[in-house]
């Protein structure tokens, strides 16, 4: 790819989000119902191909329980508030009604309560209870501290999550965590994220991750681009993140799948996200806005309470329809907020293709005029795609 001159000693590729980008019709469409959207990861197959984030607001036991039975599957945070607190229901509901400017302070202080290994195995073993496959986030830094709970727990699926995940951490004053090693020795599917470029996900892939979480600063609720500066616009990420996983199947005979991760707020996000290679996608914000979340109208990310560099901020949003509605629809309003996963059926029948696998060979086109072209009068009054 082409390079742009960013100055004289420093020049950039260019790099494009969801909104710079259209997947193309091609020859062939297909009626809705023929379409396959499921997802298959090491020994679990769902009928959606969705991760819930890993976030408070998003993820308690039991929407991870509910979504689980509509077809994807829910990650708790196990350093969150439901492994810190026996009953978080009342910290939750002191979060909501924060003023914006004590707002993080606040929360830095909550989160200073310790993680509890005891509730670490009880909320795995609440969901596993329910009949449905089990996931759950930690930290590089406490994944060997918690690990023993974690296995008690009998953890379906393990997500090992920061802002940047590498395979080569180095520190002078701690021992980092080895992935490879870990994973290797760990009887338990392991994802790993995130990353944001194709070497990045190539080095993850080969620690024997069944996938890798590719999004760096891309959530509604994050801030990392502007405190730290780094970021990959979340389309050729995903795109650079495809071309690593070839590279590893051609190298190990291993498929390692791309979970795309933030970024996503419409079905049109999500069917891009796909087209450009993901195998899956991890969404927060859009199932904020359940009424069954337990943001109770907000949201905020994992590095929101960092004690000393919060890195996401906690944003209100609206509270749209029940979990299902937002999923499967059917959806009340024309802004591709609602029934996400039914567009995604839509999008791939209109393109003619009947898999994912098959739209990763989607066509898509830079297209800057996308969002705005003949849109004057949604724009001027905030409806539809101007909201």
């Amino acid at each position: 790819m082409a390079e742009v001159e960013i100055g004289i000693g420093k020049s950039g590729r260019r790099a494009y989000g969801f909104d710079d980008i259209a997947i193309v019709p091609s020859r062939r469409t297909r009626d809705p119902e023929d379409v396959d959207i499921t997802f298959e990861i090491d020994a679990f197959k769902f009928d959606l191909p969705l991760l819930a984030s890993a976030m408070d607001g998003v993820v308690s036991p039991a929407i991870a329980i509910e979504i689980g039975h509509l077809g994807g599957v829910g990650v708790l945070n196990l350093e969150g508030l439901w492994t810190r607190y026996e009953d978080p229901e009342p910290i939750l509901d002191e979060i909501a009604t924060l003023e914006p400017e004590k707002a993080t302070a606040r929360m830095q202080q909550i989160y200073q309560e310790p993680v509890k290994t005891e509730l670490v195995t009880e909320r795995i073993k609440q969901i596993k209870d329910a009949g449905v496959v089990s996931a759950a986030s930690v930290t590089p830094q406490r994944t060997e501290e918690l690990s023993a709970a974690i296995m008690e727990g009998e953890l379906d699926l393990l997500v090992i999550q920061g802002t940047v995940v590498s395979a080569e951490h180095v520190s002078k004053s701690v021992e980092p965590l080895n992935l490879k090693r870990f994973i290797r020795d760990l009887d338990l599917p392991v994802i790993v994220g995130g990353c944001a470029s194709y070497h990045a996900a190539l080095h993850l892939m080969r620690t024997g991750a069944v996938g890798v979480l590719v999004g760096v600063g891309p959530g509604n609720a994050c801030t990392t681009r502007g405190v730290l500066g780094i970021g990959v616009p979340q389309a050729t990420a995903i795109a650079d993140a495809a071309g690593a996983r070839m590279r590893h199947l051609d190298e190990t005979g291993v498929y390692c799948h791309v979970i795309a991760d933030g970024g996503m707020s419409r079905g049109g996000d999500i069917a891009k996200a796909f087209a450009c290679g993901a195998d899956a996608v991890m969404l927060g914000s859009p199932l904020a806005h359940a009424h069954e979340a337990p943001g109770r109208g907000f949201h905020w990310g994992m590095a929101t309470f960092h004690p000393t560099l919060p890195r996401g901020a906690r944003v209100k949003v609206d509270r749209r329809g029940t979990l299902r509605e937002i999923l499967l629809g059917p959806a009340h309003e024309n802004d591709g907020r609602m029934n996400l996963f039914g567009a995604l059926k839509t999008s791939m029948a209109t393109c003619g293709y009947a898999s994912i696998k098959e739209f990763h060979k989607a066509e898509v086109m830079v297209a800057p005029s996308l969002q705005t072209e003949g849109k004057a009068l949604q724009r001027s009054q905030g409806v539809g795609m101007g909201s």
